[in-house]
């Protein structure tokens, strides 16, 4: 299991924001989504090959669940060419016709005020 490392104060952060981070030799991207919660996926963009997902625009998606409801999950939009993710999972929401590169994603948590996130992903989603 990788360890947590104090990124920042949940302050320092904008609502529907992201910043990117040196996190254990990875270039990650923190979001803070509009209810102060965190999401942190790899900072490079696998289509452009540019280090630019904290720049993406935050949004939310429709998505259907395996048992069938649908419901609501924050997405990041590449700024480059304009795929979008599922900050969740990582999962590819919409290619745009290309091939699915999912996106790593790193544990975080926001813990008295401080933003943590796991200096190494988790295991990658399928595309």
């Amino acid at each position: 299991m990788s360890d947590l490392v104090d990124v920042c104060a949940l302050t320092d952060l904008e609502p529907e924001r992201g910043v990117g981070a040196l996190l254990g030799g990875h270039q990650v991207a923190v979001f803070r989504l509009a209810d102060d919660t965190v999401r942190a996926v790899q900072q490079l963009d696998p289509y452009s090959g540019a280090n630019v997902i904290a720049r993406g625009l935050v949004g939310t998606t429709r998505v259907a669940q395996d048992d069938g409801p649908e419901r609501d999950v924050a997405t990041v939009t590449t700024p480059m060419l304009k795929q979008v993710w599922n900050l969740e999972t990582g999962a590819v929401i919409d290619s745009g016709g290309k091939p699915k590169k999912p996106l790593a994603v790193f544990r975080a948590e926001v813990r008295d005020g401080r933003v943590l996130v796991a200096d190494a992903p988790e295991a990658p989603v399928e595309a």
